[in-house]
């Protein structure tokens, strides 16, 4: 970290860009993928090829239909 970076946080609480990665935008609520696996009983591998409104859709047929 630089001085100048070092100062901007400590007088603004702008935080440093530690390299914490960014999930990407398509990834799925780690709360929808546990229903998906725990609930409705999909194997991981299919819940991952998954988007998120094909995993939304299949979670709401589950609540429906109960299948």
């Amino acid at each position: 970290m630089d001085e100048t970076t070092f100062w901007a946080c400590v007088k603004d609480g702008t935080l440093p860009d530690r390299g914490t990665p960014e999930p990407p935008s398509h990834a799925l609520p780690a709360d929808l993928v546990h229903l998906l696996i725990s609930r409705v009983g999909l194997p991981e591998a299919e819940v991952a090829a998954m988007s998120k409104e094909d995993a939304v859709a299949r979670l709401q047929r589950y609540w429906t239909e109960g299948a």
